[in-house]
């Protein structure tokens, strides 16, 4: 049992991927707009254009759940798996209208290695989805969602570090208040990304 492939039954995996692949095209636009502030507005616009087509992505694996008689994998867990890993990229978007809104004018390394872990975490996501379809794939899977945590757990610290440092040495309140939304929006990403780890591994515990 622990080897047998899951039936394909409304080509879930290819919208999982699908999505994934989004994800991680968002997260290498949210470290581009984090080095270079050079088009600020081209660059946040990049990452609302990547957040549409997700969009489109998700809409299209809900519709198709309540189309399709058999589904290769609990029907709940597919619906938390598709609407979480869309909430990644939400916040990107966030992360991007954040910085245009507040019109920060320069951003700090730590945010930059805050972004950089979430676009690892994104890489992560995909690595995990693409292989969901075959539980061959099992421990593999498992030991990118360890990874996956391990990430997130890092992103609290550097989060934690930033924070101590912005309370300390920013003298002006407005700056600081802006930056320290930066920050917790993008570790929140990080959550999303540790919370799609934790639904994939359920459903390797139920399938495997």
């Amino acid at each position: 049992m622990f080897g047998r492939l899951m039936p394909a039954e409304g080509k879930f995996f290819d919208l999982f991927i699908q999505h994934a692949e989004l994800c991680v095209k968002g997260g290498k636009e949210l470290v581009s707009l984090m080095t270079n502030f050079d088009d600020l507005e081209h660059r946040v616009h990049a990452i609302e254009t990547i957040e549409k087509q997700a969009d489109k992505v998700t809409h299209t694996t809900l519709e198709m759940l309540h189309k399709t008689f058999i589904t290769p994998l609990d029907r709940d867990d597919i619906h938390k798996l598709i609407t979480r890993m869309d909430d990644i990229l939400d916040l990107m978007e966030d992360v991007g209208q954040t910085i245009w809104l507040y019109d920060i004018k320069q951003i700090t390394p730590e945010a930059k290695r805050l972004a950089e872990l979430c676009q690892t975490c994104c890489e992560k996501v995909l690595a995990s989805v693409s292989l969901l379809s075959n539980m061959n794939n099992a421990r593999e899977i498992l030991n990118i969602c360890a990874e996956i945590d391990r990430l997130e757990s890092d992103a609290d610290h550097v989060m934690r570090a930033a924070m101590s440092k912005l309370f300390r040495e920013e003298p002006d309140v407005r700056n600081l208040i802006k930056l320290k939304a930066i920050y917790e929006i993008l570790e929140t990403v990080t959550d999303c990304c540790e919370d799609v780890a934790n639904i994939v591994e359920g459903i390797i515990v139920e399938n495997a």
